[in-house]
């Protein structure tokens, strides 16, 4: 018997992250918990976001990520794209953008080891995951001079 869709195949993993810049252009950095085996990309700087839970959709999964790890409500966040992070949680993760001028050390953070604001010409020297990086890199191409 042929099935279109069987039963057993699960549902693709969700995510959201959220590129924060500030009125200078620079990008606000989460360094994750070295935690090898217990999250995704230990000791990485990132972007502040994680996964969906269960029926949540990623915009709803951005503004509770957000407000969970540093108390930011961020009123207009932008849907920009979709990256599979293919070599660590296998999550799809939607990309949002917002802006944010405050003082990135005054934050409540929840999770990770710090935040910080860095200009674009210095991510090269930061540990960022793969997809992480991709996905700033599309933000900055598409971004207006």
């Amino acid at each position: 018997m042929h099935q279109d869709t069987p039963a057993e195949v699960p549902a693709t993993a969700r995510g959201a992250v959220a590129i924060i810049t500030n009125r200078r252009g620079e990008l606000l950095l989460h360094l994750r918990d070295d935690l090898p085996g217990v999250i995704a990309w230990p000791g990485h700087w990132s972007v502040l976001g994680g996964g969906c839970d269960p029926g949540e959709t990623p915009a709803a999964a951005i503004v509770r990520e957000l407000d969970e790890e540093a108390g930011l409500t961020l009123r207009h966040l932008t849907e920009l794209f979709e990256i599979r992070d293919e070599h660590g949680s296998g999550q799809l993760v939607t990309f949002f953008a917002a802006n944010w001028d405050g003082d990135e050390t005054s934050l409540p953070l929840s999770e990770g080891v710090k935040l910080q604001f860095f200009a674009p010409e210095h991510l090269d020297i930061l540990t960022i995951p793969p997809f992480i990086r991709t996905g700033i890199h599309r933000y900055l191409a598409a971004r207006p001079a």
